[in-house]
């Protein structure tokens, strides 16, 4: 899955550690979400979608290896 959380927080002008306390999770969540080294959970997908106010496959895309 490859996404573009990094692009869409520039967009709204937040740094990781803003966007972090917004849904409640670290900062390294937000880093290692945006490398692709992890994929979050429904319920934090959910979260980011009500952030950015855009539907979770808006910046989440599966890829052919998924």
């Amino acid at each position: 899955m490859k996404n573009t959380l990094k692009v869409e927080r520039a967009i709204l002008n937040l740094t990781q550690e803003e966007l972090a306390d917004r849904i409640g999770v670290s900062r390294q969540t937000i880093n290692s979400i945006e490398a692709n080294r992890y994929v979050p959970s429904t319920v934090l997908a959910l979260k980011l979608s009500e952030v950015f106010s855009k539907p979770v496959n808006d910046f989440f895309t599966l890829t052919e290896d998924d």
